[in-house]
């Protein structure tokens, strides 16, 4: 028997708030955050986290993906706040990292304060109004890491944003 999806991505597609990566980045130009979409900004090659195997929570740098007019967007930052375990291979959905601090005026942007765990170079925001969906070979490496309690947060932003409740 084939596992279901969490309740959490049932209610983002039923509300067709789950997107495909070209949709991310018409509100969030990679040109506007501080890495400008550059690896060698972000991290050293000896920093890179590579895995195959990635977790909610897990802060990703997601490779080049198409806009809707056909241009190709730069690396962007994501954080996993959830998993398709009925897909092979895993889907992951995640939400929009910016360091666009001025988008925080939107009730849907939650701020992220830079620290160890999350290895941010700079407070970001994380867009919780739209998930969008991340296959591994997308994910160029992993940065860091979010707390359960973060996600959850995020989740309840989201589903807040659509005037439901858990």
């Amino acid at each position: 028997m084939k596992p279901e999806l969490s309740d959490f991505l049932k209610i983002a597609y039923k509300y067709n708030k789950v997107k495909d990566l070209d949709d991310a980045f018409l509100e969030y130009p990679v040109e506007d955050e501080w890495h400008k979409g550059k690896i060698s900004n972000v991290v050293s090659e000896q920093e890179i986290m590579y895995n195959a195997v990635y977790s909610i929570g897990d802060i990703v740098f997601v490779r080049e993906y198409r806009y809707s007019n056909e241009n190709t967007g730069n690396n962007h930052f994501f954080v996993i706040i959830d998993q398709d375990n009925t897909a092979v291979p895993i889907e992951n959905f995640g939400m929009l990292i910016s360091s666009n601090l001025n988008k925080l005026k939107f009730k849907s942007n939650k701020l992220l304060e830079k620290n160890q765990l999350n290895n941010l170079h700079k407070d970001s925001i994380v867009k919780t109004d739209v998930v969008y969906k991340i296959s591994n070979e997308q994910i160029v490496f992993k940065i860091g890491k979010v707390d359960d309690e973060r996600i959850e947060e995020y989740k309840t932003s989201f589903y807040n944003n659509l005037n439901i409740e858990k």
